[in-house]
């Protein structure tokens, strides 16, 4: 990490390795006599002039120690992997190719680690499938890959670029669930009525062929005119997801709807112009079903009371809801804050109350600050914004660690073994954690340097 505040470092010419006047530069520390006012180093980077884009962007990526590039054998070792889809590996998986299956993604998404299939049975049920990239199966434990992907623990996404968790020949080809080719999937199948109500569920490894590659905008556009090819079954999935929405609030977790800014980039990285994201019924559409594929996985693995991975939510912090009502006020609005168990209720009516007002950015930002930080734990408390007993993260494993972590122990407790080490996988969840918020603020101090 960068020091925020130093003493000068005296830089002998040897080791100034081409640095000019002004520069902004990576400097390493090589000693520090007791004698001496000043510590000596040298230059290791040069990162540019000061205010240009791409030095800033690289100042981010130096300060927070987020590797651009990944080593030389680790990219050797991702290339080598095979692409065959086996028959001896296709033995050991439910072949679900002949299923109808899509994905819905952003229109400029490079990888695709989640697709949906659906299928009308003769009971007049549905099965619905949520298939996610089968990582781990590319991903061994104890691999190079593996090592680096922990080191990394999540992809980063700044302004205008992405520091991947895993090498392009995985995150954009191989794990990718590409259309019109077969992939290795982890799956979560249920078998729901009509009232989305879950008749049976099944987990565990499959082969998928996405038919069809949908943007958010396409889905979109058939949910609100009937129109278009697979119209009616993104309508039936819309039908569902609205269910399982509707009833998630209503037991109390917190819709947090917000829409985030987004920049349109010249071809040198330049912002030209702003936008904002405002999630729809396609967005709410693919959400409600990850959500509905880490509930249940989690509640299944909860149940066996064995060592796992999960995403933890606690309380509000009091204090922050005491300034929040504080703030509040001054426009009208108030807390019920004497019942904790409805809390939550009382945000929602409070979101609800301020939705499309000048204000609403505000109190937006200040109830998400009342929150508790989610974080990985051995040790479930349950997920309080979303009002889960049980969640954990299944569905994005090419671009987080802590979801290769659930396939593994999912895929263990399937087969019957016993309880993975608690202490170990703790551990584990507190260095994702830790690298999570390292993420998060670099991808809040490259949108600081996008003025546009």
């Amino acid at each position: 990490m960068i020091l925020k505040n130093y003493p000068d470092i005296f830089i002998p010419k040897s080791k100034i390795n081409g640095a000019k006047d002004g520069d902004k530069v990576v400097v390493k520390m090589l000693q520090w006599d007791i004698n001496s006012k000043n510590p000596e180093g040298e230059i290791i980077k040069v990162l540019g002039k000061p205010g240009e884009h791409e030095t800033e962007i690289h100042s981010i990526l130096a300060e927070y120690e987020l590797p651009y590039h990944f080593p030389e054998e680790v990219e050797d070792f991702a290339n080598k992997i095979s692409r065959e889809i086996t028959p001896e590996e296709l033995k050991k998986r439910r072949d679900m190719r002949e299923v109808l299956t899509f994905t819905i993604d952003p229109k400029d998404a490079k990888d695709f680690d989640d697709a949906l299939s659906l299928k009308k049975l003769d009971s007049g049920n549905w099965e619905i499938g949520v298939h996610i990239a089968d990582v781990s199966h590319y991903v061994q434990p104890g691999t190079l890959l593996d090592e680096e992907a922990y080191s990394r623990a999540t992809s980063v996404y700044l302004v205008d670029r992405v520091v991947p968790m895993l090498p392009e020949i995985l995150s954009n080809d191989l794990c990718s669930l590409k259309p019109e080719v077969d992939r290795y999937a982890f799956s979560a199948v249920f078998e729901m009525n009509d009232r989305a109500e879950i008749v049976n569920q099944w987990f565990g490894r499959t082969v998928i062929h996405s038919d069809r590659r949908f943007s958010y905008e396409e889905a979109q556009e058939r949910i609100e005119t009937g129109k278009g090819d697979l119209a009616e079954e993104i309508l039936a999935l819309d039908h569902f997801a609205k269910i399982l929405r509707k009833e998630r609030l209503k037991k109390g977790a917190i819709a947090f709807d917000r829409s985030e800014v987004r920049f349109n980039l010249d071809e040198n990285n330049n912002p030209i112009g702003v936008y904002f994201k405002i999630s729809k019924d396609s967005n709410h559409l693919i959400e409600e079903f990850m959500l509905l594929a880490n509930r249940k996985v989690a509640e299944y693995a909860s149940k066996l009371q064995k060592t796992f991975v999960y995403r933890i939510h606690d309380v509000p912090d009091e204090e922050k809801l005491l300034q929040m009502q504080g703030i509040i006020s001054r426009f009208g609005y108030r807390l019920n804050l004497k019942d904790k168990k409805n809390i939550s209720h009382s945000i929602n009516h409070l979101l609800e109350e301020v939705h499309g007002k000048k204000e609403q950015n505000l109190v937006d930002t200040l109830a998400i600050r009342s929150m508790s930080k989610a974080a990985y734990s051995t040790h479930n408390i349950g997920h309080y914004g979303l009002a889960f007993d049980d969640y954990t993260h299944f569905t994005s494993p090419i671009r987080r660690y802590p979801d290769v972590m659930v396939h593994r122990l999912l895929q263990r407790y399937l087969d019957k073994e016993a309880s993975a080490n608690e202490a170990e996988y703790e551990e584990k969840c507190k260095h994702s954690s830790q690298m999570e918020n390292l993420a998060t603020s670099a991808e809040r101090d490259s949108i600081k340097y996008m003025p546009v």
